[in-house]
């Protein structure tokens, strides 16, 4: 593996008057971010490295690496071959460290690499297409590059939420690069109804999302000002549940803001990408079925989540080895709300693939 890029300092992006005002309104900053993802990274027992992947445009992603060491054996093993790297791309408003009750387990039987999206967490946050197909083609670039500078032959490519949507979309531009899709909770997958509004979502969100519009969808949370951290704590006190196991304060809570209170970028490429309420311009379910037959594909849904199992029930259809998997218990954050389920899951998923490798 070649060595990855050095860490760098965050530069501050070129923005309007009233992005360079929000850091003096909003309590939060680089350096508080970067505490805020330490605090969650302490819980993480399996040595690791983490490095800004420098790519075009004076850009980077931010990257943890883990690597496996072969496990001492009293009996005389056959060499085998290494497992593919397995790469996680987190979702829309998140980051690396959301993965905290994963990548332990998940290490343990081979490399893992994590990274912050361009445009979210610790990566640069450069300004985005307007364009929707612009916009996707940024991040999957970005991917490309960090994939290149970083030396992967192939991987397998696991994303929740926008991050699935992302992996799905790079694995149709680069096959050769993915070993295995495993889709968590995907967005962006069915077109939207043509009459979404009726009967289906309520007036006043109707409403909101008619005021909002013009805005990023967590631009909210910026002009909380003082009161972001405190909003972030009602309105998503799930996460703390979430996390009870490794946390019993607002680590979690404290990262998600610190994490959705710096300039927006990602969130802005986000907004150019949808329609109103939530809905995918360029359905991936359109084009899903153009992955390349010899490339796997896995879904994994909570059975609680607001995302139903549909999409990958559809694409079963014309691939009848799709492999679908719905963990009991869990919402939309599968993999923080039954770690050691999906972890189990993911492992097993793997595992098939080294079996089926030709001997």
């Amino acid at each position: 593996m070649r060595r990855m890029a050095e860490e760098i300092q965050p530069t501050k992006e070129q923005s309007s008057w009233i992005l360079s005002w929000l850091p003096s309104w909003c309590p939060t900053s680089a350096s508080q971010l970067k505490d805020a993802e330490e605090k969650m990274l302490k819980s993480v027992e399996r040595p690791f490295s983490r490095q800004h992947v420098r790519i075009s445009n004076s850009n980077y992603l931010w990257t943890l690496a883990f690597s496996t060491r072969p496990q001492p054996c009293s009996l005389p093993q056959p060499p085998a071959q290494p497992r593919s790297p397995l790469v996680l791309l987190h979702g829309f408003g998140g980051g690396l460290a959301l993965w905290a009750q994963n990548l332990d387990s998940l290490s343990s039987s081979g490399p893992v690499y994590t990274l912050d999206l361009l445009g979210f967490g610790r990566s640069s946050r450069p300004e985005f297409s307007t364009d929707p197909e612009g916009a996707e083609e940024q991040f999957v670039e970005a991917l490309e590059e960090w994939r290149e500078k970083v030396g992967l032959e192939e991987m397998v490519l696991l994303g929740h939420n926008l991050g699935g949507y992302l992996s799905a979309a790079y694995t149709l531009k680069y096959p050769h690069r993915v070993k295995h899709l495993l889709l968590v909770e995907p967005w962006g997958f069915p077109a939207r109804p043509e009459n979404p509004q009726h009967y289906t979502i309520p007036v006043w969100i109707r409403a909101m999302g008619a005021v909002m519009s013009p805005f990023n969808p967590l631009a909210g949370l910026r002009l909380a000002g003082p009161l972001g951290p405190m909003l972030v704590q009602t309105i998503r006190s799930d996460f703390k549940q979430k996390y009870s196991s490794v946390f019993d304060d607002n680590t979690v809570s404290d990262y998600i803001y610190h994490l959705n209170a710096q300039t927006p970028s990602g969130e802005t490429a986000f907004r150019n990408m949808t329609i109103p309420y939530g809905w995918a311009q360029r359905p991936m379910l359109e084009r899903i079925g153009q992955v390349q037959a010899d490339i796997p594909v896995s879904f994994i849904y909570g059975s609680r989540s607001s995302i139903d199992s549909v999409s990958g029930y559809a694409l079963k259809k014309t691939r009848p080895d799709v492999h679908i998997t719905v963990i009991r218990g869990a919402g939309h954050y599968v993999f923080a709300d039954q770690p050691d389920d999906f972890n189990q899951t993911v492992l097993q998923i793997l595992a098939g693939m080294e079996e089926k490798k030709p001997r």
